[in-house]
């Protein structure tokens, strides 16, 4: 089981959290800022390397001390999870991108730069994690992993560099599903650890925002968008299902793709007060629940009336 991949997004939280004072007297959350401000970015520096520094140490003294050591080495993970895992991956590495290009822009640095820096701080954070992987004999460094990282980043820088803007963003949004019961060590005890392992609940989007592709004079709302989801179901292992554990027999369940069209909303557009943008602003990244038409790999249909 590949450690879960949701991890940063609490980094994303935390980072914005510490400069959300500095911010609550404008009416709209991470304003760009027309002048250099050397005076904030010091303080986002100063910030991020602390939250880095006690995630690199956290990550080695409560995960990867529990495991031998080795020589650095490849570890090949495309085939596990229905690539569950690489879509996670994705998401993460455009979203480290989305929030340092915002935080930079918010201290007066230039957009190009911004999207620069964004991308290496995306890419940057999750490569260490790979080298930390690379080096553990329970996994290994993977180039499945670093592709799908890229591609989130490329998603990211692209379309601030060619729109000026994020039309199409990368969600999630995950539920409970009933699997974690048959191999809670893979998928999970808690209902944090569940969220953020079992790969049977999780969905990941592309959130589609209507009015950035129509005309300037359109008088569309800003906020309405259409999301296309991805996730899998039936899985209590990595490549395969196993048919027991510790002698007890597990349920056959049929491993499936599933595909969705589902609306969505991306509240932040609608500029508000400092704590409502805020707010917002915190929850750009997760799916709105709304009702939802999937498909799965075997061709069946099914429609929920709010999907989260």
């Amino acid at each position: 089981m590949r450690r879960f991949n949701c991890f940063p997004a609490r980094v994303l939280i935390f980072v914005v959290l510490c400069i959300i004072t500095e911010v609550a007297h404008a009416q709209h959350f991470l304003p760009p800022s027309d002048t250099y401000r050397p005076d904030r970015l010091k303080k986002v520096v100063i910030t991020e390397v602390a939250v880095s520094a006690a995630i690199s140490i956290g990550l080695y003294y409560l995960w990867y001390k529990k495991f031998p050591r080795s020589k650095f080495h490849l570890f090949n993970d495309n085939g596990e999870w229905l690539q569950m895992d690489k879509i996670g991956h994705a998401a993460t590495a455009y979203n480290f991108g989305v929030l340092q290009y915002d935080v930079m822009r918010w201290c007066g640095v230039k957009r190009n730069d911004a999207i620069i820096i964004g991308s290496a701080t995306a890419l940057g954070g999750l490569t260490l994690i790979e080298l930390l992987d690379g080096f553990s004999t329970h996994w290994g460094f993977s180039k499945g992993d670093m592709l799908a990282n890229l591609v989130g980043t490329a998603i990211f820088a692209a379309q601030q560099r060619w729109w000026n803007e994020q039309r199409i963003s990368m969600k999630f949004s995950a539920h409970f599903s009933p699997y974690a019961q048959y191999h809670s060590g893979e998928l999970g005890k808690s209902w944090a650890s569940r969220i953020l392992k079992d790969y049977n609940g999780q969905s990941y989007w592309l959130s589609l925002n209507i009015r950035s592709f129509l005309p300037a004079s359109s008088s569309f709302p800003n906020w309405p968008s259409v999301a296309l989801g991805y996730g899998a179901d039936g899985m209590t292992g990595g490549y395969t299902n196993p048919d027991s554990l510790k002698g007890q027999p597990i349920p056959h369940f049929e491993r499936t793709r599933r595909f969705m069209l589902s609306p969505d909303a991306d509240l932040f557009r609608m500029h508000s007060v400092a704590p409502v943008d805020a707010a917002t602003y915190l929850l750009k990244a997760i799916k709105f629940p709304a009702p939802t038409l999937e498909i799965n790999s075997k061709g069946k249909f099914t429609f929920y009336g709010l999907y989260h």
